[in-house]
């Protein structure tokens, strides 16, 4: 075999091997992405009133489908009131407990905050994911986030438990719980829900939409490079006499 064979085979190996990794690398982020369930925006400021919050559910088997959501919100630093967004298909169960500690506000004192949303009769098939939003009225000022334990059902009878609360420094847990980070409002500015999600929101649309955007140009350049060997091979074999 001619040197100039030997070059252009090594450079279709290659090229071949970039594509390749290129591919593995966009069908891992994309994995990633949807691994488990998750709240978007995953961050708002202390205190913030009248937002939304969407968690995003994800059905992971094979063979079964997602028959039941249930989100479990914190006591210790409660959010008051929220109301559901209907969903086609499902039916949403919103519970309420008494508070050890009442809130005081200036329109009085809270003595009950929602401890539980259920959504049922619905259900997720596999390869699909489904968004709940519930709207609140006001998120506490007390604490830096909130673990937004989750409950996910199965067809089959499995359930999920996406309640492992991720600790700084440490490897995201197996089933970790969607969680939402509350922020420091703005010194003099009154904490406002739609003016700090949407850009936040915006960001992290931005980052998955440039991995996706690296992982395809990768997988182009790739394509283009075999189609370029190839030619090429094609090429020096047609100029052999």
């Amino acid at each position: 075999m001619s040197p100039k064979h030997t070059t252009l085979r090594r450079a279709l190996r290659r090229t071949t091997l970039v594509t390749t990794l290129a591919a593995a690398g966009l069908l891992t982020a994309a994995g990633s992405a949807f691994a488990h369930v998750t709240v978007h925006p995953g961050s708002y400021p202390k205190g913030a009133t009248d937002g939304t919050l969407t968690f995003r559910v994800p059905n992971e088997e094979d063979n079964a489908d997602t028959t039941q959501v249930q989100v479990f919100l914190p006591t210790d630093h409660p959010i008051p009131s929220v109301l559901v967004t209907p969903e086609p298909g499902w039916t949403a169960e919103v519970k309420t407990t008494k508070l050890k500690n009442p809130i005081k506000t200036d329109d009085g004192t809270i003595n009950e905050a929602v401890s539980q949303i259920t959504w049922t009769k619905g259900k997720i098939e596999p390869g699909q994911y489904q968004d709940f939003s519930v709207a609140f009225g006001q998120l506490p000022d007390d604490t830096d986030q909130l673990a937004l334990k989750t409950l996910q059902t199965y067809s089959d009878g499995k359930v999920v438990r996406w309640i492992e609360e991720p600790k700084p420094g440490q490897a995201e847990p197996e089933n970790p719980a969607p969680v939402l980070h509350l922020t420091k409002a703005a010194d003099g500015a009154a904490p406002s829900a739609s003016a700090s999600a949407a850009p936040k929101a915006s960001a992290a649309a931005a980052g998955d939409s440039t991995t996706r955007d690296l992982g395809i140009a990768g997988l182009i350049a790739g394509v283009l490079g075999i189609g370029t060997a190839v030619v090429a091979l094609y090429r020096s074999r047609s100029a052999r006499p």
